[in-house]
């Protein structure tokens, strides 16, 4: 499966964005999507996941209660709603896919979009 992920950009603190991620070439509904983000210079940081019906999902504590995930199947279509922004949820965006469930660690994952920058200003 390709992964394009978009929707990154520049917002002030306290801002919203809506990243997306468009699935093709396999059936998107078989994988189990999930964020991840980096800055330069750290490791890859689990963000937030979802099943492949969207029955479960889990989330990091840093961005609890901000951020939200969901999925259309139909669409082909993961997005990454990101409310409530902070200087340190600066960092670029990837999404990555997997069968067999999600998880939190990011070499669990074998299809990867190329990322979006997240910069948010204080």
């Amino acid at each position: 499966v390709q992964l394009q992920a978009s929707g990154g950009g520049l917002v002030q603190a306290g801002g919203s964005l809506r990243l997306s991620c468009a699935a093709s070439g396999r059936t998107f509904s078989n994988y189990d999507i999930a964020w991840f983000r980096q800055v330069p210079g750290k490791e890859r940081e689990f963000v937030v996941a979802i099943s492949w019906r969207g029955s479960s999902s889990a989330l990091s504590e840093a961005v609890s209660g901000r951020f939200t995930i969901s999925r259309d199947n139909a669409k082909s279509t993961a997005y990454l709603q990101l409310n409530s922004l902070k200087p340190e949820d600066t960092a670029v965006y990837y999404c990555a896919a997997r069968t067999g469930g999600w998880r939190l660690e990011w070499d669990e994952y074998n299809y990867w979009g190329q990322g979006t920058q997240v910069t948010v200003s204080s």
